[in-house]
């Protein structure tokens, strides 16, 4: 069952999204060699408080940060902890808030200092997939249609997409029907309408597309120790063209001014 939001509804997820993505800018400010991924989650914690907020993945299932922090080959969901940033790493830091009781969820890929040429070209490719995948979250397509565009653009740079991890349904809950799949083909799953209301966030893989789950039962790496990158957007369904309830803008200054 698909939950439609109103006009209004879409209005409280936007202020909801909107504090996902002025949380990940501050933390853009922070991330540099020699910072642990603790302390970035701390000052996330900090933020998303002193803005009315309350961090929505703390406590979620038993997880014990407010930012998910997945460094290098860990492709979703690793703990924030006493690791040090390191020149040349990538850090995929995933980020969710309740504000008002309505759920803001993004992600953005970081890379620390300067990074290998091959890795700043899958953080590209993965960033692109998103936006081809947010081109198709129009009134009347299929969830499918978001994936196969995902998948497509993934593949045509060479990178393997995760199978295993999908997209979801954002409202009163974290996570809704439908999962939106980062593979499959167009005109398939679910038939989308204004109102519904989803986050697309492609895994892309630089090796194989297999994953691994830790010991600690929530960090997931390569099979193959390659990099990953994530992005996510949350958006709306709309007639004619999707609206991105979160931005990635308010990062990308300060990555322009670093």
């Amino acid at each position: 069952m698909l939950h439609l939001k109103t006009d209004e509804e879409v209005g409280l997820l936007r202020e909801s999204n909107m504090l996902v993505s002025k949380t990940l800018a501050e933390v853009a400010l922070l991330i540099k060699p020699g910072v642990t991924t603790l302390y970035l989650d701390k000052v996330a914690e900090t933020f998303i408080h002193d803005n009315g907020g309350t961090p929505a993945f703390k406590g979620y299932g038993g997880f014990p940060g407010t930012l998910c922090t997945s460094v290098n080959d860990e492709v979703v969901h690793g703990f924030p902890s006493d690791y040090i940033l390191k020149e040349g790493d990538i850090v995929s830091i995933d980020c969710g808030v309740i504000l008002n009781g309505w759920y803001g969820d993004s992600a953005y890929t970081f890379a620390v200092g300067e990074i290998e040429k091959e890795i700043k070209s899958l953080l590209d490719y993965t960033k692109e997939s998103l936006e081809e995948g947010v081109r198709e979250a129009v009134a009347g397509n299929r969830v499918g249609d978001i994936s196969w565009a995902v998948q497509n653009k993934a593949e045509s740079g060479g990178y393997s997409v995760v199978r295993e991890l999908v997209g979801h349904g954002l409202g009163k809950r974290l996570h809704e029907p439908p999962e939106v799949p980062n593979y499959g083909k167009r005109g398939t799953g679910p038939k989308m309408e204004k109102g519904l209301v989803i986050c697309i966030e492609p895994m892309i893989n630089l090796g194989r597309k297999e994953t691994v789950l830790m010991n600690d039962g929530w960090t997931i790496k390569t099979v193959d120790g390659r990099p990953s990158a994530h992005f996510e957007y949350a958006v709306a369904v709309d007639r004619g063209r999707a609206d991105v309830l979160t931005t990635f803008k308010f990062i990308e200054e300060v990555l322009n001014k670093m």
